[in-house]
């Protein structure tokens, strides 16, 4: 006979993300999903071990029958059967994105892009839009 605890943790897998500044969520999640490169990938628990990119765009975390949404930006996943632990640059909840600054942010990164810039300000400004696209795409899907 199991557990109730013993039952939890076959259904559910830690999710670990983390930004440059700050772990950013630290809980036992149902199922993950996942924007990679290869597309959108599902994580469920017991999930063989994996390591991908991530890449700009939304995340989807499963707790609790509940599904919340996420904007997140480039970065690293690792999976193994217990824990996904996800190193990225961004890493924002829907209801959090300010849709109003962020579309300023985007109109700003794209006048950019107009200017005359190095081969590494071009780099960055192209992350800062692609980021800012991201939590666009996320806060409009959730109208």
């Amino acid at each position: 006979m199991r557990s109730e605890g013993a039952d939890k943790m076959s259904n559910t897998i830690r999710l670990e993300i983390a930004t440059p500044e700050a772990m950013v969520y630290s809980d036992d999640v149902e199922m993950v999903t996942i924007p990679g490169v290869g597309g959108q990938m599902g994580v469920l628990p017991q999930h063989t071990r994996l390591m991908t990119y991530l890449v700009p765009g939304e995340m989807i975390v499963r707790k609790d029958g509940q599904d919340s949404f996420m904007a997140v930006g480039e970065g690293l996943v690792e999976v193994t059967n217990t824990r996904i632990s996800i190193a990225t640059n961004m890493a924002i909840a829907a209801e959090k994105i300010d849709e109003a600054a962020v579309e300023e942010a985007r109109q700003r990164a794209a006048a950019r892009l107009r200017e005359k810039l190095s081969s590494e300000e071009v780099a960055s400004v192209n992350a800062s839009l692609t980021r800012a696209v991201a939590q666009l795409h996320v806060k409009r899907r959730r109208r």
